[in-house]
């Protein structure tokens, strides 16, 4: 529907963070427990990942935390699940280029399997999750907060186009959410998505952006990821058929 989308990128190597409301925070494991794969990341887990990724050698370009965050969602919402090989080759560098193996790279992508779960375990149960976005400074927009995570979601939907590909309407107006903080010069070939960022207001704080943000990885969701409708009691044996239902 959108493939033909068009952009100039951010720097993906913007890492200067802030505290503040959106700061993720997530309570230590409990001593004596090992962490376990699907262990969601606390504070000194991100500040390791981030100085992790801040230590990848040149010329290797890897996305910074809160990129990477939207490229993970970017991801994990591909109609078909992407092979971890495929998708990890594009966090220590945007351009796939392999990074020296050895016991940093292993950490690094330990803990960047551990968000991938985490934010998988959301997305598929329509729970709210926590993006890595971080206010920068008194003076900075909303926009300039939120934009390195859309800029790594729009760097997955480069690499993996197969949601891009789903011609679906209901897609336009979460699409519209997220790229609206791009330049409108920066999207070509997307008419449709164009004119439904027109009509929207930008978000008027941090918070509303946020918001946003996780509302359109639903809304995507519930389009590449449907879930399945509960089941129904089996009905007692009956001569009679059934009435056809007929899905809307």
């Amino acid at each position: 529907m959108c493939s033909g989308i068009g952009r100039q990128s951010p720097s993906f190597g913007y890492r200067a963070r802030g505290t503040g409301p959106c700061r993720p925070i997530h309570h230590p494991p409990t001593p004596g427990h090992p962490l376990q794969p699907d262990t969601p990341l606390d504070d000194n887990d991100l500040e390791r990942l981030d100085a992790l990724l801040d230590a990848v050698p040149a010329p290797l370009e890897p996305l910074d935390v809160s990129a990477l965050d939207g490229y993970l969602c970017g991801v994990l919402l591909q109609p078909r699940p992407v092979p971890a090989a495929q998708w990890q080759a594009h966090v220590v560098d945007v351009e796939g280029r392999p990074a020296p193996v050895g016991p940093a790279l292993d950490e690094l992508l330990a803990l960047v399997r551990r968000r991938h779960a985490e934010l998988d375990r959301a997305i598929g149960q329509r729970q709210w999750f926590d993006p890595w976005v971080f206010p920068l400074d008194d003076e900075a927009t909303a926009t300039e907060c939120v934009l390195p995570w859309v800029a790594g979601f729009a760097a997955a939907m480069d690499h993996f186009p197969a949601l891009m590909a789903v011609d679906d309407p209901e897609l336009v107006e979460p699409l519209a959410l997220l790229y609206l903080h791009f330049d409108p010069a920066d999207l070509e070939d997307a008419d449709a998505l164009a004119a439904v960022i027109e009509t929207l207001e930008p978000p008027a704080d941090l918070a509303e952006a946020v918001q946003d943000i996780v509302r359109a990885v639903m809304l995507m969701a519930d389009v590449t990821r449907p879930r399945a409708a509960p089941r129904t009691a089996a009905r007692p044996a009956s001569r009679r058929p059934a009435p056809q239902r007929h899905r809307r």
